[in-house]
């Protein structure tokens, strides 16, 4: 028998360079990133933890009042234009601290509605928090409130003010 002594040429394996491999892996840990960020930025913020017992009893110690201290329904409202052409709600106003105990921390919603009551905004802020001080019993504390993003259809009416937080010292 005769060898055949012709060698067949080995078939080159295609190969991926690594550098292709490190790069791909980047690019899919990258958008994978991406997409959950941009889902967790989507998803809304848990709602605030509800008025507490203690809380809800203190309310009735709490007074808007005037600048001279005499009891009033509610704080005063005006609206004006800013420099960027924006419509301003401002509402100031005094809180009195009647009862026996130190206030760090006393949030309110605002709530907007349009002349049918339908609500178009509720805004939660502090009107008292440990950057203006604590309240302390019998102390009167100012308060400004501006809200710039007041929808258009607003029933340019006083806002319902409910307290939501009370946290004492």
């Amino acid at each position: 028998m005769v060898a055949n002594n012709t060698a067949t040429p080995a078939k080159k394996q295609a190969t991926i360079p690594p550098s292709a491999i490190v790069i791909g892996a980047v690019l899919v840990v990258g958008l994978a990133g991406f997409f959950y960020l941009e889902r967790a930025a989507n998803r809304p913020p848990a709602p605030p933890p509800p008025l507490t017992g203690p809380a809800k009893d203190y309310v009735k110690y709490l007074q808007f009042v005037s600048a001279d201290g005499q009891a009033l329904e509610s704080p005063q409202m005006q609206a004006h234009e800013s420099y960027m052409k924006l419509s301003v709600v401002e509402i100031t106003g005094n809180i009195r601290n009647v009862g026996d105990r130190v206030l760090e921390l006393v949030e309110i919603n605002c709530v907007f509605t349009d002349p049918y009551g339908q609500v178009l905004l509720r805004e939660r802020v502090p009107i008292v928090n440990k950057k203006m001080g604590k309240l302390a019993p019998g102390e009167t504390k100012p308060f400004r409130l501006a809200f710039d993003n007041v929808p258009e259809g607003w029933n340019q009416a006083m806002p319902q003010m409910v307290i939501a937080r009370i946290d004492f010292s």
